[in-house]
């Protein structure tokens, strides 16, 4: 889910500097504001497919698409992000290149594929790479605006990544929204969700654009990173390393499968689609409570501490499934409410250990190896996850997601021994 932050550099550097600094006054008040919101509109398109999937199915019943299409839609989409993550580390291109003009160009093309996806729905075939482009595109737009913070707040990335990685958690779930209210209005095609989300994307580089200025000369990094596919080795020597990035890998088994499955979870007790696509908005964007919180809360309990209990939390309301997907509507909606807040809640946690822990000279390459394992995770759980919920009823599916978070918490010991 939020993800750690891929591409090397001044964002990876700067979190390793200081979790706990205060953001610097040099950059203008509207700076901050104008990345969190930018980020928020340009992730919008990331769940478009998914909260207009029942209209997708009813509209292409009699052309052969299988039932398990959301998962292979999804999974496309977290495997064009991973290709997008290794191509801009590997080439360097927000090293490179201005990061405002990386990520208003890729806004714009995540815009058109978008706009292509509403236009070639028809073909399976098609939307599934223009699926893959999109995230292809939104490595361009989440890793690069971490950049671009980073560059503005060198001594405060720490401060506002709750703020970031809170807005990237709205903007995946903004495109439920966009459904609910074109379905709980005037006849409105499902095509007009993706039009909507294409537009948003485009406005978030355009903000971007506009009112964030190039910062400072200094800002940026003296000589363009290189990704070090040997810095993957501090994940297996490296106790600190390997104790954060498996809490990680934990995190992403449970994050975007969870997500996926929300409107499946909530169609047991909501007849209503609009109803559904409201309530999948709440619980997706409830991830930026934990966010926000787990930001404040982790300068006095430590990072580390803070990411156990969102993980534990969550991976209880995985267990408890079996006596909550049929409970009354209260606790069925408290508990799923929870289970939104603390799936996300962990992200920013895990982002600042492994920057904080990771060799220093190589802060870049493990965070972008790190995320891009953590998404080839949560494709095939989602793969795996959606296609078993065909077959089996959601209360026998939903438990063996708590795996992650154990295996997580156990891979997090070596850092709650001590502050992390």
């Amino acid at each position: 889910m939020p993800s750690t932050p891929s591409a090397p550099g001044p964002a990876a550097t700067s979190a390793h500097a200081d979790h706990s600094a205060q953001i610097t006054h040099a950059a203008p008040r509207r700076v901050l504001p104008i990345i969190v919101i930018a980020q928020l509109l340009g992730t919008s398109p990331w769940f478009a497919v998914n909260a207009v999937m029942p209209d997708l199915l009813a509209a292409h019943a009699q052309s052969g698409w299988p039932q398990a299409a959301v998962a292979t839609l999804s999974s496309s989409l977290q495997l064009g992000f991973i290709a997008g993550t290794l191509v801009f580390a590997l080439a360097g291109i927000a090293d490179r290149y201005p990061a405002r003009r990386i990520f208003l160009a890729c806004t714009l093309a995540a815009a058109i594929a978008t706009l292509a996806a509403a236009a070639m729905a028809s073909s399976y075939a098609a939307l599934v790479g223009l699926r893959a482009l999109t995230g292809f595109c939104l490595a361009g737009i989440y890793p690069v605006g971490m950049k671009i913070a980073a560059q503005w707040f060198p001594r405060g990335l720490g401060a506002a990544l709750g703020w970031l990685i809170g807005a990237l958690v709205v903007g995946s779930a903004s495109a439920h929204a966009l459904r609910a209210i074109a379905a709980g209005g005037p006849a409105v095609p499902w095509q007009a969700v993706f039009v909507v989300v294409a537009a948003l994307c485009a406005v978030a580089g355009l903000l971007i654009v506009v009112f964030v200025p190039e910062p400072a000369a200094g800002a940026a990094s003296a000589r363009p990173p290189v990704l070090r596919l040997a810095a993957l080795a501090s994940i297996w020597r490296d106790r600190r390393v390997r104790a954060s990035v498996f809490g990680y890998f934990g995190h992403m088994w449970e994050l975007y499968t969870f997500w996926v499955l929300v409107p499946a979870i909530l169609a047991t007790q909501l007849a209503h689609s609009v109803a559904v696509s409201w309530w999948s908005f709440g619980v997706l964007a409830a991830g930026a409570i934990g966010c926000i919180a787990g930001g404040l809360l982790a300068r006095r309990a430590g990072s580390a501490h803070v990411a156990a209990v969102q993980l534990a939390m969550s991976g209880a309301c995985c267990l408890a499934a079996p006596w909550l997907v049929g409970a009354a509507p209260a606790l069925f909606f408290a508990w799923l409410l929870l289970w939104g807040i603390t799936v996300a809640g962990d992200s920013p946690q895990f982002s600042a250990l492994t920057a904080a822990n990771a060799p220093r000279e190589a802060v870049g390459s493990v965070l972008t190896l790190t995320n891009s394992i953590g998404f080839a995770i949560s494709a095939l759980s989602i793969e795996v996850f959606v296609r078993a919920a065909e077959r089996m009823p959601l209360a026998d599916v939903l438990p063996w997601l708590a795996l992650g978070p154990a295996l997580g918490l156990i891979g997090l010991r070596p850092l709650l021994a001590r502050r992390g």
